[in-house]
């Protein structure tokens, strides 16, 4: 339960940080301080549900499209946190996929680096497998 909390406050802030960044680089998209924390809210809120069911379904009627889920899914949640937030806006066919890449690259590098960065020096950080863990698997050859 806390792993989760966990993971979802770093999606948040690495969400948080891909727009960030797609609207410092962007002239066309606009991210207003006054919903910034409720754009990036609504906008996570979105990819957490949304992906997964892109996933499922990009995998079963199309493979091709399961390694693009996930930008598929930023489009998603960029398209809703516009429509339902006053606080981002994108302007311009170019601007929105722009959007889209800067947005997902922004959040999957984010996504790497927050947790190592957050929280290597806790009790929530990964652990690299004991030494003789790969002995213990048995092979049948």
């Amino acid at each position: 339960m806390i792993r989760m909390l966990i993971n979802v406050g770093l999606s948040i802030l690495a969400n948080a940080v891909g727009l960030i960044v797609a609207a410092a680089l962007l002239d066309d998209m606009a991210l207003g301080a006054s919903g910034f924390i409720i754009a990036v809210l609504v906008f996570t809120g979105v990819l957490i549900l949304v992906r997964p069911m892109i996933t499922k379904l990009a995998i079963k009627h199309a493979s091709a499209l399961g390694g693009s889920s996930a930008l598929l899914a930023t489009v998603v949640g960029l398209v809703v946190t516009v429509i339902v937030s006053d606080s981002l806006s994108i302007r311009g066919a170019l601007t929105w996929v722009l959007a889209t890449v800067i947005v997902w690259a922004a959040s999957l590098v984010g996504g790497l680096f927050l947790p190592w960065l957050l929280l290597r020096k806790t009790k929530y950080a990964r652990k690299p497998p004991p030494p003789n863990a790969a002995s213990n698997v048995r092979t049948w050859g």
